[in-house]
């Protein structure tokens, strides 16, 4: 997974704090490699969405310029995911899910 079979060793590692986590390898690794696909979402914000043409003086603009992109962001986001079928989606379990005998809500 992160270790390539040609290489005799490992040449990149990686140190993390997950107190009271338990994860599986593969989950960890996903996790770990994370980062290129925030790379990518950033330089997407930028580069299609606009998030460094900002060019006002207020607080309040920025602010309204950076909810409009992220909006959009997510608009784009959803769009693009509506339209795969084999989605893998990386969700961690929810503690707060009631247990399967409860009664349901509503």
């Amino acid at each position: 997974m992160g270790w390539p079979i040609e290489a005799p060793a490992p040449t990149k590692y990686w140190l993390a704090d997950l107190r009271g986590a338990r994860l599986g390898l593969a989950r960890f690794v996903r996790l770990a490699q994370g980062r290129w696909r925030i790379e990518q979402d950033y330089r997407e914000l930028k580069d299609e969405l606009g998030l460094d043409h900002f060019e006002g003086r207020s607080y309040t603009g920025w602010y309204h310029h950076v909810t409009l992109v992220s909006m959009a962001y997510a608009f784009l986001t959803l769009e693009r995911l509506h339209g795969k079928k084999n989605l893998t989606v990386d969700v961690a379990p929810d503690p707060a899910t009631p247990p399967a005998d409860a009664a349901p809500l509503g």
